[in-house]
């Protein structure tokens, strides 16, 4: 199975060429990129007021009010520092700005940074209720992050866990049986390692923890995942890690299930031409009836 890159490509490619030119002493060009990522996510890259020495780099998320309430501008300002606008570019949540002619030697960091800037966003949330776990504080409210329109993440934490659900919304009936086999195989792989974390799966009902929650979805169509995440995948030497991995897992199934649409799909359409080669072998030629080489037919006298 294929990990998705938690750094945007598009990002990667368009600062190390705009760093690189910079550096080399290159004119200076123009940018006005806008792209989209997973969940509705928006970026621009652009240049501010036209000034094509200085780049900004701007992120738009729906639900970034509600990663705002768990802390999501001041770790922003901690990772990005001084690159991090105080007023962002209109239109967009968060704005970082570059200045292509104070860079610093080594350029990768500043890049690697900038192309996690949707992951940085979403990690606000699963720091704070990382520490909450690990200071044994409880009785906190629940998160609920609407990262889709009909798709919702919840997290709570515990004195020993902290418990990430996601919901999500099988648009095809084919998805819900793929979905179904292929988060089975998680259940099954923490018997191949112990320190994975559990992995429950619920369709059309929302688990025990949501019973009691308004808006909880309902539905043929509606699956609940559920991560317990204990303190091996919670403390500070392990918890980037678990972050990359988790805040994109949503996008990281839906992926493969349409994956495996895609792989059944070929394999019938190469088993239905071997079929066909067989059916047209098979066929008894016409009496006086003769082919040519291209498969044409002509009659004998």
């Amino acid at each position: 199975m294929i990990i998705l890159e938690q750094n945007n490509r598009i990002i990667v490619e368009l600062l190390e060429q705009k760093f690189a030119n910079a550096k080399e002493g290159g004119k200076p060009e123009s940018v006005n990129v806008t792209f989209a990522d997973f969940d509705g996510v928006l970026y621009k890259v652009s240049n501010p007021d036209g000034v094509k020495t200085r780049i900004i780099l701007s992120i738009s998320l729906k639900f970034y009010a509600e990663l705002q309430q768990h802390g999501a501008d001041d770790l922003l300002r901690k990772v990005y520092g001084q690159n991090m606008r105080a007023t962002p570019e209109p239109g967009f949540n968060v704005t970082l700005e570059y200045d292509l002619t104070a860079l610093p030697d080594n350029t990768l960091e500043l890049v690697q940074k900038a192309s996690a800037l949707k992951r940085n966003c979403f990690a606000s949330v699963f720091e704070k209720y990382f520490e909450f776990q690990e200071t044994g504080q409880e009785g906190h409210k629940r998160a609920v992050i609407n990262y889709r329109e009909d798709e919702t993440m919840y997290i709570e934490a515990k004195a020993d866990r902290v418990t990430v659900i996601f919901s999500t919304v099988f648009k095809d009936a084919d998805d819900v049986i793929i979905g179904k086999v292929f988060l089975q195989e998680f259940r099954e792989g923490r018997k191949a390692s112990q320190t994975a974390p559990a992995v429950l799966y619920s369709l059309g009902e929302p688990p025990l923890e949501l019973k009691d929650l308004p808006g909880a979805r309902v539905g043929d169509n509606v699956g609940y995942i559920t991560f317990v995440l204990f303190p091996r995948h919670t403390n500070k030497k392990t918890r980037d890690n678990t972050i990359d991995l988790i805040h994109s897992f949503r996008d990281y199934l839906h992926y493969h299930i349409k994956c495996s649409k895609v792989y059944l799909h070929t394999r019938m359409r190469a088993k239905t031409t071997d079929f066909l080669k067989v059916l047209n072998r098979a066929r008894p030629e016409v009496k006086g009836e003769k082919k040519t080489f291209h498969g044409k037919t002509f009659q004998t006298q």
